[in-house]
């Protein structure tokens, strides 16, 4: 037996679904199946944050390590 899943829509997503289901054809199993596929490869097209760091890994030679281990270099943050 295939697992099911539930979901309460708006007024306003209902209406998104059976539009789509007209224009589609597709039954709302499947309208939710490829939905969670594009969904799926939206969350993995997202760059990793060294990725968004770049090149600025390891420019500095030298500095404290992990700043948030060493409770002086937070002295006056955030007043």
């Amino acid at each position: 037996m295939k697992p099911y899943v539930h979901a309460r829509l708006s007024p306003e997503d209902r209406e998104i679904l059976e539009e789509l289901k007209r224009v589609s054809g597709y039954t709302e199993s499947e309208i939710l199946r490829r939905g969670l596929r594009l969904v799926s490869k939206e969350v993995a097209a997202r760059p990793s944050a060294l990725e968004l760091a770049g090149r600025s890994v390891g420019k500095f030679k030298t500095g404290p390590r992990d700043l948030a281990t060493d409770r002086r270099h937070l002295e006056g943050f955030g007043e």
